[in-house]
């Protein structure tokens, strides 16, 4: 296992590699220009002196080559020293991914953005596979039932209809009509006491409940589809004829074989947590990733969308592996060589 994991870890390089290099040459193509929301009054020159100050007239291998190191190497050790306090020779001397729009750095703005994401995201992904996986595996083994009947066509309305529709009604409905919920999320609130504490709970609710529904939806289609097809095979056949409970047979040889197709489903989406739900952060104003990813791409702001499209490339190579790994610890059949 610990040799297959290196193995993969090593190859995966060289994978990260070639991506970040298809992302920064995809997006170098688009005519994006870093003076281009600067008010049409500066002069030409200075538009110039400042699109060589950012290195936008550098030549492509030029910019890439920066860019790697700044990914790579700059901004790890900026993140080791702001996390522990620690300052390192030469700090002063290295130069950062800068954002066109900010002036700052990519990475800080970043890191600001990231506990909004997880904390709404996260949350409504937690509670989707918590959801999902039980009523998945029970609509599968009551097939047919009123419970399995009615349970796929929440489901299938659920993944079927978009977010941003799911989002815009939820606002009508629980902010505007019966104004229980606010429909503009306060990134500024901090939780002190009891009150704070609900106030939190009643900004998160919409966005994480929009989120959630989208996420149960489409696991437990995935669950109950995997389950099916587990309950017909003979092993489970066996596993009654020996006498077993029908619990036992469910929870230790059904559940377990069925999540092995689930977990890739899981696995794959977790990265998605860290770039964002881009249209619900959009529409219940979360100022999270996806909102700054949004406002980056609007903006024309190449370092920023590069440094966030290549992030989530990076987590999709890495969740990848762990999906893998953890199809071993699911089913004793595969053996790592």
């Amino acid at each position: 296992m610990g040799k297959y994991i290196i193995r993969r870890l090593l190859t995966a390089i060289p994978t990260i590699l070639v991506i970040s290099f298809v992302i920064f040459a995809i997006l170098e193509l688009s005519p994006s220009d870093p003076t281009g929301q600067l008010p049409l009054t500066i002069p030409p020159e200075t538009r110039e002196k400042i699109r060589e100050a950012l290195g936008a007239n550098d030549p492509f291998l030029v910019k890439y080559t920066k860019w790697v190191v700044q990914f790579f190497y700059t901004e790890p050790l900026n993140v080791f020293e702001s996390a522990t306090g620690i300052t390192l020779p030469g700090s002063e001397d290295r130069t950062r991914i800068i954002s066109w729009q900010t002036r700052g750095p990519v990475v800080d703005i970043i890191v600001e953005r990231l506990p909004q994401t997880i904390w709404v995201v996260g949350s409504a992904y937690v509670l989707g596979v918590l959801i999902a996986v039980p009523i998945g595996v029970f609509s599968a083994y009551k097939q047919y039932s009123w419970f399995d009947q009615v349970g796929t066509f929440l489901m299938m309305i659920g993944f079927s209809v978009p977010t941003f529709f799911t989002g815009l009604l939820f606002i009508i409905i629980f902010s505007v009509n019966l104004k229980w919920f606010p429909s503009i999320y306060d990134t500024t609130l901090v939780v002190k006491d009891i009150e704070t504490l609900q106030l939190q709970l009643k900004q998160i609710f919409m966005p994480v409940t929009v989120l959630t529904l989208f996420y149960t939806a489409q696991i437990s289609r995935y669950t109950r589809a995997s389950t099916l097809d587990n309950l017909g095979q003979d092993y489970i056949r066996t596993a009654r004829s020996k006498g077993l409970s029908e619990r036992v047979v469910i929870t230790r040889h059904a559940v377990r074989n069925s999540l092995i197709p689930v977990v890739t489903l899981i696995a794959l989406g977790i990265p998605g947590i860290f770039a964002g739900a881009i249209i619900t952060e959009q529409i219940f104003r979360v100022n999270g990733i996806g909102q700054y990813l949004i406002i980056a791409i609007q903006g024309g702001d190449l370092p920023t969308v590069q440094t966030i499209t290549f992030i989530f490339a990076v987590l999709v190579v890495f969740f990848n592996i762990v999906a893998d790994v953890l199809y071993g610890v699911l089913d004793p059949r595969v053996v790592y060589n």
